[in-house]
């Protein structure tokens, strides 16, 4: 965009050194995130947490994944002077309407290598919650899947119970 090549508003990111074309937000996906911004709020009272939409990750001089929401560590200039890193990161999350195969398989896999805690990819199609846990290079250690009914917290905030129900709506 600062070169001139791409509008300001068009739906890319940066991933392995390749701009790729992002999905199109459908309403299912919209309002899962708008769910994730209520469910996350008491955790912003209190300055605990910085809550970021669609905003960019960088994740090494390549990546710059633009994940659906992402719960960031706080900082008074609200990363201002550079987007976050994987040390600022508590939680992404990836909304999937359907994109989940390229969520997973692409993005998650970046995220574990740079060193990104918890990763979710809500698979709104599939009615579930993938959780990935315990980045290495080689990928996540954990992954664990949920589904309508029940429940998860991120390994952050142990103490914020996520209903399933309650993200997929």
């Amino acid at each position: 965009a600062e070169a001139g090549i791409l509008g300001e508003d068009d739906r890319v990111e940066l991933l392995e050194g390749e701009i790729v074309q992002m999905s199109p937000i459908g309403s299912r996906h919209a309002s899962c995130v708008k769910r994730l911004v209520d469910i996350f709020i008491p955790l912003q009272v209190g300055r605990k947490v910085i809550l970021s939409v669609q905003d960019p990750i960088r994740l090494g001089e390549h990546s710059e994944p633009q994940p659906d929401f992402t719960v960031l560590k706080p900082r008074p200039d609200f990363y201002a002077k550079a987007h976050p890193e994987p040390a600022d990161v508590f939680l992404v999350v990836e909304v999937a309407e359907t994109s989940a195969a390229y969520d997973r398989d692409m993005k998650v896999p970046l995220y574990a290598e740079a060193g990104v805690p918890e990763v979710w990819v809500v698979d709104v199609a599939e009615a579930g919650i993938e959780v990935y846990r315990e980045p290495a290079p080689e990928g996540y250690r954990v992954r664990q899947v949920v589904r309508r009914g029940q429940h998860l917290a991120p390994e952050a905030f142990p103490h914020l119970d996520v209903a399933v129900d309650d993200v997929l709506g």
